[in-house]
């Protein structure tokens, strides 16, 4: 093992304490030989054999009766580059990495299958949720349509807690922060990195083709405003943070973005640190994935499984998992020509003519409008609150509105643009 803090304590304990039990599922036993860690004598939630430890992970990386090594320390580096040690030593690989699967997954896996090892990562996405392996064996008769994801689990406690209690960014945010959802510096939750390094990997295997960070369009959760959630609520909607992977005819969309989501629609219903994934097949239809996203126990699990998959096949010298590798020429195409609806809140003018003027522009970049709301701001500042909806717009048509919307002398401010997820 190569880390052994929150996760990789979890998953010790629990082959240690379940030794007899994994024994009988493998056929044979489960050894912890080595576990490699930056302070030996730090405190650790489980109690090792004694040797077992070690501050040097060449201790791990160069043994060579370990057959399987477990990477939990997270991180491109220095994680990336014990993997591919490990990988070119002769050992299977199981991590809980992320970001590094996200940026790296294909060529680390091109690397590992070409020697006959293989890289497990379902702890990488979705904590417990079985995800990855459905992904890479299960649904591969399939062409994916769509995946769209509620898969952080702390934004979506921060937006429940927006949505049902009124709650402010900042007090949601502390409140997540005090009960441990969010960390110290929770720019990778809120600002959506972390979503989309998991829709990276998600994307990457379901539409069989190479999708990394970088293509995915990313708005983090930071300006949403309880007026927002209000107002979604009275137009028949919720505001969740959707990562979301489309096929179109010119190739796949992929975003992270907060969304207006319809009430009655089952990703509406997912709340509190829960995660869910539906993907849509062309055989199956839409299948949905939901449970606990994140936590020690759940990634554990994931992590176990793995093991135990990779376990068994050194012990029998099978290789009977599918080996995937991404296809040709399905780009990743940007969100300019996608079509969506939106939600629209200005702080304007309160004065006759104004919603003509607005509506001649949005008329104008053919942005037609479905709903509008007008709330007036503080009595006698000659302001109000505007809130529009739209119909289904190209994006690109969209923004060129926002912009000419910003130039007009009755709009003091754009507060808030959201698409429609339906």
């Amino acid at each position: 093992m190569i880390g052994v803090g929150t996760v990789g304590g979890g998953v010790a304990a629990a082959l240690l304490r379940r030794h007899d039990y994994f024994a009988k599922q493998v056929g044979v036993p489960l050894t912890v030989r080595r576990a490699a860690v930056r302070d030996i004598k730090k405190p650790r939630s489980v109690t090792l054999p004694e040797g077992v430890l070690t501050d040097n992970v060449d201790d791990v990386l160069d043994d060579p009766e370990i057959d399987i090594v477990v990477e939990v320390i997270g991180g491109e580096e220095p994680a990336g580059a014990f993997i591919k040690r490990a990988i070119a030593s002769g050992k299977h690989v199981v991590t809980a990495n992320k970001e590094l699967i996200a940026k790296h997954g294909t060529e680390l896996l091109a690397d590992a299958h070409g020697r006959g090892l293989d890289i497990m990562f379902e702890a990488s996405v979705g904590g417990g949720i079985p995800l990855i392996a459905p992904l890479r064996r299960d649904l591969l008769a399939n062409e994916v349509q769509s995946i769209v994801a509620i898969i952080n689990g702390t934004s979506n406690y921060m937006l429940t807690r927006m949505a049902q209690e009124g709650a402010g960014y900042h007090e949601a945010l502390k409140e997540a922060q005090d009960l441990g959802y969010a960390e110290a510096d929770p720019s990778s939750d809120v600002e959506g990195y972390d979503a989309a390094y998991k829709l990276a990997i998600m994307a990457t295997l379901g539409f069989q083709t190479r999708v990394t960070p970088d293509l995915v369009y990313r708005a983090g959760i930071t300006t949403l405003d309880p007026r927002d959630f209000a107002y979604a609520d009275e137009l028949g909607y919720v505001i969740k943070l959707i990562a979301s992977a489309h096929r179109t005819p010119d190739g796949i969309i992929t975003r992270v973005t907060p969304a207006l989501v319809p009430q009655a629609a089952p990703l509406a219903k997912v709340d509190g640190v829960y995660n869910a994934v539906q993907v849509e097949g062309d055989l199956t239809g839409t299948v949905m994935f939901h449970g606990a996203g994140a936590g020690a126990d759940p990634t554990t699990s994931a992590v176990i499984a793995d093991l135990i998959d990779l376990a068994h096949s050194v012990a029998t010298g099978s290789r009977e998992r599918k080996y995937w590798q991404p296809g040709q020429g399905v780009p990743v195409v940007g969100l300019d020509n996608h079509e969506d609806r939106y939600y629209l809140r200005l702080h304007v003018r309160d004065a006759p003519g104004v919603l003509a003027k607005i509506a001649h522009v949005l008329g104008d970049h053919d942005v037609s409008i479905a709903a509008v709301m007008q709330r007036e701001t503080t009595a006698g500042e000659g302001t109000a609150e505007l809130v529009i909806m739209t119909h289904t717009t190209r994006r690109n048509a969209y923004d060129d509105a926002l912009q000419t919307l910003r130039e007009l002398d009755v709009v003091f401010e754009i507060q808030q643009s959201l698409p429609v997820e339906e």
